[in-house]
């Protein structure tokens, strides 16, 4: 009851502030769903013994979600962060802080900037990236219960089951084709279902990454600020891999 209760007060808001919301809006909902996503990536970085990323990583968070695109802008987070890492009593513990840090900036911070340059060119395009997984873990979940039997991957999440993980694709494309039908005029159906693929099985290894992640750290949770879901991270991690997926595609096959 909690999960749904969540996801019934999370999803009108978040769909209003994808789709209708005013720009400076969106980039404040955006931006706070990162800084939460990044809070919880800490906590799994502690829970592998590792030091997480210096505080200042949320500030690099906003320049990375706010500042103009700029090439240099991953080589000097690299080095900044390389340099905090000199703070440590334990050198040894230097380079991993470093590397964290980085991966930490650039996999969440960077997806939701990609999430906010997908929506300058169409928020249905970027509603059509998250809601790719809203309806392909569903139908896994109920797939997988039905008629599942062959582990997908056992070590890293016992649950999931190839029959699940085909349930989950299928249910992708359909939606996929049947939204582009009616909201994205212009977009073949055949190229449709090729995204809409592309976003499910790029979506479904998220999610499996950051589990691994996770199981890892022996954290059974990101975190516990979604009642019935866990964290944030945990909520999400599927679009973190999703919606850069769709962004480059859309944009290296013309079809912005």
């Amino acid at each position: 009851m909690k999960r749904v209760i969540t996801a019934v007060v999370l999803a009108p808001f978040i769909t209003y502030a994808v789709l209708w919301g005013h720009y400076y809006l969106f980039l404040a909902v955006l931006t706070s769903i990162a800084m939460l996503c990044f809070w919880e990536f800490r906590g799994i970085v502690a829970g592998h013994g590792l030091e997480p990323p210096h505080l200042a990583a949320f500030a690099a968070g906003l320049v990375i979600m706010l500042a103009p695109l700029d090439v240099m802008l991953p080589t000097a987070l690299a080095l900044v962060f390389l340099a905090l890492a000199l703070r440590l009593d334990n050198l040894s513990k230097a380079l991993p802080s470093a590397a964290c840090a980085v991966l930490g900036l650039l996999y969440v911070f960077g997806t939701w900037r990609t999430a906010a340059e997908l929506r300058a060119i169409s928020p249905w395009w970027l509603f059509f990236a998250l809601a790719l997984n809203w309806f392909g873990d569903s139908a896994a979940y109920y797939t997988g219960r039905a008629f599942g039997k062959h582990k997908l991957a056992p070590q890293v999440s016992p649950g999931k089951t190839w029959e699940g993980t085909a349930g989950s694709l299928v249910a992708s494309i359909l939606f996929g084709v049947i939204y582009a039908h009616f909201l994205l005029p212009g977009v073949s159906l055949p190229f449709a279902a090729a995204i809409a693929a592309a976003g499910n099985i790029a979506g479904q290894l998220g999610d499996l990454v950051e589990s691994a992640m996770k199981r890892g750290g022996g954290l059974k949770d990101s975190g516990t600020l979604l009642p019935g879901h866990g964290g944030w991270l945990d909520r999400v991690d599927s679009s973190l891999f999703s919606v850069p997926t769709v962004y480059l595609l859309i944009t290296h096959l013309g079809l912005r």
